[in-house]
């Protein structure tokens, strides 16, 4: 593989191809039973979704232009994170071709949502080696950027094969993941030693790499794309439906999980005891396959509520708000008046903490954060973010910010300085990159 102009002199032993070949065999044998579940999910989706299942396979859309870069995303989250970089990317080199492969649906739309048709866009192969070896050779890009920690052995190794650079951006490596990864170093390690670079999101993951037998030499410690994602989204979405802080303070729960919302429901029952409390609440599942069972979760407890899909703006009198429509948390943050990030008392590791910091709104989290500890570290401190495990601590902690909102207010402003001061990963993973591609 080519770093920098000089060949790699590593060259995988026999044992670590033969670790590759039977997990490509084993993996070889499951995926029969993968393409049955796509297509009974496709009989529960869109005419496209169908039509797409055999890019599963390696059969991609050839792009319009080859030699560019190929970002791969898995959804939403890496997507949005990614976007920022892919932007900055276009404007420097607008007629270098960018393809993005994400493997959900919901990713896939997000990819739509933000770029449109400027950018070409399919799902990731299976991570066999023809079907891996046969979208490269349609594509043949110039780098591969792989998002956080998606990594796939045949597909890095294709790559690498090829002599085409592969960079993790904005990597992330759980102290859970790594121990994980330790236990199949045969197979791990020489993922890592055909890589050309690896953007850590902050110490933590730097270290775990370290560990797992990443040379110091190709790892850099960006810090959190994130930071600057989320800095210039807030100026972006500004306003929902017509809602307005003046008609009482609203809750705004995001991406949110089972468990989740009916902690979010209990909440609002506790507070609707009080008087003095006049509460709105806008629920935002992470996933558009849960909102109907949300909706049904809201009819069953016996809660007045309206789809955003159905209605045009919502009136000062609705007092329970379910955003079905994806790519539009950022708006619903931007009436906040405080906000609860899901993925956090369901066991998920947390979502993105920044996109509510970055309106200057405070902000609650359940005890699960392990996918992004330090941005929650770093928002905790500053008292910009609050701990809460069950719904009578998220009541206890909306009532005490409606009864104190100079406090509700230096909360809100403490998250978004937190994220001025720590923004820069951007550039820093631009320099990467601009080295390891020549």
């Amino acid at each position: 593989m080519i770093r920098g102009g000089k060949e790699a002199e590593y060259r995988p032993t026999l044992l670590e191809d033969v670790c590759r070949w039977l997990y490509s065999c084993v993996l070889f044998c499951i995926i029969p039973f993968a393409f049955i579940q796509l297509m009974r999910r496709g009989a529960t989706r869109n005419k496209e979704y169908n039509q797409r299942r055999f890019e599963r396979f390696g059969f991609v859309a050839r792009p319009h232009k080859t030699g560019g870069y190929l970002f791969h995303c898995v959804s939403v989250g890496e997507v949005v994170a990614a976007s920022c970089l892919i932007k900055r990317i276009i404007q420097a080199e607008p007629d270098t071709q960018i393809t993005v492969t994400t493997t959900t649906p919901t990713g896939s739309a997000r990819v739509r949502d933000i770029f449109g048709n400027t950018v070409h866009h399919f799902y990731l192969p299976y991570d066999l080696h023809t079907a891996m070896a046969a979208m490269i050779k349609r594509i043949k890009p110039k780098a591969v950027l792989i998002t956080e920690v998606e990594l796939w052995p045949n597909f890095i190794h294709a790559c690498w094969k090829r002599h085409i650079p592969i960079m993790v951006i904005n990597a992330r490596m759980t102290d859970r993941s790594a121990k994980r990864y330790m236990k199949i170093g045969k197979l791990f390690k020489p993922m890592l030693n055909k890589l050309s670079h690896i953007c850590t999101q902050g110490q933590r993951d730097y270290n775990n790499y370290l560990a797992l037998g990443m040379p110091e030499a190709r790892m850099t410690q960006t810090n959190n794309i994130k930071f600057d994602q989320a800095a210039s989204t807030s100026h972006q979405s500004i306003g929902f439906m017509g809602l307005s802080l003046t008609d009482g303070p609203i809750l705004v729960a995001g991406s949110t999980h089972d468990l989740e919302e009916q902690a979010m429901i209990d909440a609002v029952k506790l507070l609707g005891s009080s008087t003095a409390v006049n509460l709105r609440l806008l629920l935002v599942p992470r996933h558009p396959e849960r909102f109907d069972t949300v909706a049904k979760l809201l009819e069953q407890n016996e809660l007045a509520y309206v789809r955003t899909s159905n209605i045009d703006a919502i009136s000062p009198e609705t007092k329970v708000i379910l955003l079905d429509e994806m790519g539009k948390l950022n708006s619903a943050y931007s009436v906040a008046s405080f906000a609860f990030v899901g993925g956090s008392i369901a066991n998920r590791g947390g979502h993105n903490a920044l996109e509510p910091a970055a309106f200057s709104i405070p902000i609650m989290m359940g005890p699960h954060t392990y996918n992004n500890p330090v941005i929650c570290e770093y928002l905790e401190a500053r008292g910009a973010l609050t701990k809460i495990a069950n719904a009578q601590e998220i009541a206890q902690q909306c009532e005490a910010w409606i009864n104190a909102p100079m406090k509700r207010e230096e909360a809100g402003k403490a998250g978004r300085k937190v994220l001025e001061e720590n923004s820069g990963a951007l550039d820093k993973t631009l320099a990467v990159i601009k080295r390891n591609v020549a």
